[in-house]
């Protein structure tokens, strides 16, 4: 399977291609060059767009493999458009292509196909075949070269579970979690019992992993209250939640979007003075459950509101997992404009099961920090139809892949996962988990 890369310079300066705004206005646009760009999934729509409506010649179509590409999901405006097609471009001469045809749409060669999908015919992911690093590094020049993973698995992964799990349980999850070499673990959350009840036992769990070395074990504080009851528990760092929905900042935590702020406002000044450090979240960053699709410029304005209050950090949460790179990129391209690139995370549930996709798109926009669940653990009780996080361990082998350094042991990470997987009764809902249990499985029977 080729990888989601289009690498497309072809010269159409004579070739109208068919767009659309909002309001539905047919209009015509004449492009003197189609690019190679930070987002190469735009370039595959356009070259779609041109294709299917018929503005490019069978004879210009076959040189490019006849391959075309048809999903047009978010990519509906001239301002979407811009974003997607016009920055940070970098040319490739018309000869290039036609003499990468292949290459030039799936941004892959052949050899580098093999190469990084049967490597050294094991099906390792690690990219260590020194030409396969150096063409990642050619085609995905804006991803960073490490990336830090924020696992939430025992507290988002855990909170949506209806029986409840023993805190023997969750802490040896985390344990387990930490041996992989995940440098941040979400633990709990200082929330009310009565509306989240699978952490009432919030404060056994810190008391249980004090003394646990290797990483920092953030929890979720909703107001001043919550906050001062992790601090007696001895946490050593906090997170707030907000949202860019107003409708779901009602339904989440019971206030709009400005008194939610106000009460971070206070959490973030309390923990400055013992100099504890604050994550900000931000749910709903592209779709609401009640009010639909979210303006890129809602998730900007609460973003910025949480980085000037102090906020060392900004996790982009798409709750409800109707995320497409045709809608994130805008969307991140909004934050980018008053938030720095090195204080923004991601966090992608895969309803839809775009959330590697998103993923990909981020890391080519240069976010260095994403946010994922072992196992694909997770879900919100006031999200209906929202999934799971993406699974850890799938995060792990795409980054694996890239040649992008994590320090996380993909085998001890499906150790914690089969555990948390067993005990709550159900298979993991990581893909590759399955795969290599799979082939595990058959290599046995060898």
């Amino acid at each position: 399977m080729p990888m989601p890369y289009a690498a497309v310079a072809v010269s159409v300066s004579k070739y109208p291609i068919n767009t659309h705004n909002l309001a539905g206005a047919k209009t015509v646009a004449h492009w003197s060059e189609l690019k190679i760009m930070r987002n190469p999934i735009g370039a595959a729509r356009a070259f779609d767009k041109i294709s299917r409506g018929g503005f490019l010649s069978s004879s210009m179509a076959s040189q490019f493999g006849g391959i075309s590409f048809s999903s047009t999901a978010g990519f509906n405006d001239e301002s979407t458009r811009e974003l997607l097609l016009g920055r940070e471009t970098r040319n490739m001469s018309r000869g290039d292509c036609l003499n990468h045809k292949l290459a030039s749409l799936s941004g892959i060669s052949s050899n580098f196909h093999d190469a990084l999908y049967f490597s050294r015919c094991n099906y390792s992911t690690h990219c260590s075949v020194k030409s396969t690093r150096e063409l990642i590094n050619k085609a995905y020049r804006n991803i960073p070269s490490h990336v830090k993973i924020v696992e939430v698995g025992p507290r988002d992964g855990l909170q949506n579970e209806k029986a409840i799990v023993p805190t023997t349980v969750k802490v040896k999850l985390i344990k387990m979690l930490v041996s992989s070499g995940l440098p941040v673990v979400e633990a709990t959350s200082f929330v009310s019992p009565k509306w989240v009840p699978q952490l009432a036992d919030a404060k056994d769990v810190m008391e249980a992993i004090q003394n646990v070395e290797g990483a920092r074990f953030p929890v979720l504080t909703p107001n001043l209250k919550g906050f001062e009851a992790a601090i007696a528990a001895g946490a050593k760092e906090v997170a707030v939640f907000a949202s860019a929905s107003e409708s779901f900042s009602k339904s989440n935590i019971n206030c709009s979007i400005e008194d939610s702020l106000t009460r971070y406002r206070d959490v973030v000044s309390a923990a400055r003075e013992l100099s504890i450090p604050v994550r900000g979240y931000i749910s709903c960053v592209v779709g609401c459950p009640v009010e639909g699709m979210v303006p890129p410029s809602k998730v900007a304005y609460v973003a910025k509101q949480l980085c000037d209050m102090g906020c060392y950090e900004i996790s982009l949460g798409d709750t409800i997992g109707v995320g497409t790179p045709g809608t994130v990129i805008p969307m991140l391209e909004a934050a980018l404009d008053v938030v720095p690139i090195d204080k923004l995370a991601v966090h992608f549930h895969d309803t839809y099961g775009q959330a590697l996709s998103n993923i990909l798109a981020s890391l080519q926009m240069g976010i260095n920090t994403v946010d994922s669940s072992v196992s694909g653990l997770g879900g919100c009780p006031y999200a209906t139809g929202a999934s799971g996080n993406v699974a850890t361990e799938d995060v792990v082998y795409l980054l694996n892949g890239l040649g992008v350094k994590t320090n996380v042991d993909l085998g001890k990470l499906m150790l914690a996962g089969d555990f948390i997987c067993k005990h709550l009764g159900r298979q993991s809902n990581s893909k590759t988990t399955i795969a290599l249990s799979k082939k595990t499985a058959n290599a046995s029977k060898l």
